[in-house]
């Protein structure tokens, strides 16, 4: 990116917010934006990770006062964005060079106003140049994976599970500061930014992490003994989860805000919570919908009848059986399945499996045999070798 670009980027277009919105009115465009470009939510969308980097550069100049106020005296600056290089540009133009735009050279207003370089209008905005930019920054908390296993109620119907988690937070020892008298100074460095800049040609820098703090902006003078000067220390926490209906097994949930603390004052790392769900003796699981296989007798699915089903947390339904049902129809009761995101529930479908007994007492076998000598001249499998001769 040129320094011409860059001059003339508008954040309020980007976050699409007029210029005079109000603090919440570009926090409330910003959070929307970050919901829907958010790359968690857009996967191997290239331009949505670029438009929400776009996004998230617009709202750290724009959510913070002082550096709203640099941004929109140094758009002024250039008539509202447009860039004019040079002098001889007539009523108020400026003699400055390029190359020491950020680095805080020398530029002077001949119009007058400005006794300062350009440098300095900028490098607070960008954390470079200038005073006043040995601010350490935030740093977010590290994100913690763990696992949990339910058994399949739970699973279907929610649950709240404790969660004993490890993971890295400021060390109590040193209270955070890596300095085992509280007392680290400043990164040369980076001079506390914590970040050190990297040339990528047009005028313009990009930031790396600093080598020697490794992104803190302090150095520990006397390390502390606990953490080695890193400020961070492993600690491990319990925390009540709630586990929500409807999981699958081997489903990845993620809780944001919940994992490790953040860091002078940053926000806290996500949470990913990874389900393993145990089998029911009875019920299975088809996306939305639980089965269950139901024995009925011969005569039941011959005649027809009423059979009561078991549903999973709740009281028995009951479904009437058509007279020659066959064995392995499947029939729905509606609404007794698995949870959905809605709130509303999959169905529960029932198979019907016709039971047949080992042992039959002798008025049965009597029946059975008549039954057996009235059906005589019925050949089931007769269609069976007809169609195969035709092939």
């Amino acid at each position: 990116m040129s320094t011409k670009d860059f001059i003339e980027k508008d954040y309020y277009k980007v976050l699409g917010v007029p210029k005079d919105a109000t603090e919440a009115e570009i926090k409330k465009a910003y959070r929307k934006l970050a919901r829907e470009f958010h790359p968690d939510a857009n996967k191997g969308n290239a331009r949505a990770e670029e438009r929400f980097k776009e996004i998230s550069e617009a709202n750290d100049v724009l959510g913070d006062p002082k550096k709203r106020k640099e941004y929109d005296e140094a758009r002024a600056l250039f008539g509202g964005g447009g860039f004019r290089p040079g002098p001889g540009a007539g009523g108020g133009s400026f003699n400055f060079d390029l190359g020491d735009l950020f680095g805080g050279g020398g530029a002077t207003q001949t119009g007058g106003g400005f006794g300062g370089g350009i440098g300095d209008v900028f490098g607070g905005l960008f954390n470079r140049g200038g005073a006043g930019t040995t601010r350490t920054q935030p740093r977010r908390g590290q994100d913690i994976d763990t696992e949990v296993t339910l058994s399949f109620t739970e699973a279907i119907e929610g649950a709240t599970v404790p969660l004993r988690m490890s993971s890295q937070a400021p060390c109590k020892a040193c209270s955070g500061t890596g300095d085992k008298n509280g007392t680290p100074r400043v990164c040369p460095t980076c001079v506390g930014t914590g970040q050190v800049a990297r040339g990528s040609g047009g005028g313009f820098s990009l930031t790396d992490p600093c080598p020697d703090c490794k992104g803190r902006g302090l150095i520990a003078e006397h390390p502390c003994l606990e953490c080695k000067g890193s400020g961070r220390a492993k600690s491990s926490r319990t925390m009540q989860v709630r586990i929500p209906a409807g999981v699958t097994d081997g489903q990845r949930i993620r809780l944001r805000g919940k994992g490790a603390p953040g860091e002078r004052g940053g926000p806290a790392g996500d949470l990913y919570v990874t389900v393993h769900v145990g089998e029911h003796p009875v019920f299975g699981r088809k996306g939305d919908n639980l089965t269950v296989t139901v024995p009925v007798t011969y005569p039941e699915a011959v005649l027809g009848g009423e059979v009561r089903v078991p549903t999973l947390g709740g009281p028995a339904v009951t479904l009437k059986l058509p007279p020659g049902t066959p064995n392995g129809r499947t029939m729905r009761a509606r609404g007794k399945g698995a949870v959905r995101k809605d709130g509303t529930r999959g169905d529960l479908l029932v198979t019907v499996e016709v039971s047949v007994p080992k042992d039959l007492p002798g008025k049965a076998r009597d029946a059975l045999e008549a039954y057996r000598e009235a059906t005589a001249g019925e050949d089931p499998r007769a269609g069976l070798f007809e169609a195969a001769k035709g092939d």
